[in-house]
């Protein structure tokens, strides 16, 4: 049997996949990876240079965590190459998630997948 919610971390190379049975342990999984990322990024911000332009680490998506489940879910957090992080809905067109006052983009992304389940 097939797990319902699917995490898929793409960092540079093969894309990482693993199975959960509920959204709680999908977002958990999915923060847990992508903060250690974010905080490897964060120690080593780098420019980049392609196509004849200069890509700031802020314009670049180090590590993508997605998120799919049943009803067609799709969210996810992109860990851009300055550190930060960033909550999307959708997979072809993303809806950012403007996070609340105090909340980061994990807390932002759970309120968001709790509120459309309900």
């Amino acid at each position: 049997m097939t797990s319902p919610f699917t995490v898929i971390l793409r960092r540079r190379g093969k894309p990482e996949k693993a199975g959960f049975a509920t959204l709680d342990e999908a977002l958990d999984h999915l923060e847990h990876e992508l903060r250690a990322d974010a905080t490897q990024v964060r120690a080593h911000p780098r420019d980049e240079k392609g196509l004849g332009k200069t890509y700031t680490p802020a314009m670049q998506v180090v590590t993508r965590g997605e998120l799919r489940g049943p009803g067609g879910l799709r969210a996810g957090i992109d860990i851009r190459g300055d550190g930060d992080a960033q909550a999307y809905t959708g997979r072809i067109r993303r809806a950012l998630i403007e996070p609340f006052p105090r909340e980061d983009a994990y807390a932002a992304l759970r309120r968001q997948l709790i509120e459309e389940q309900l």
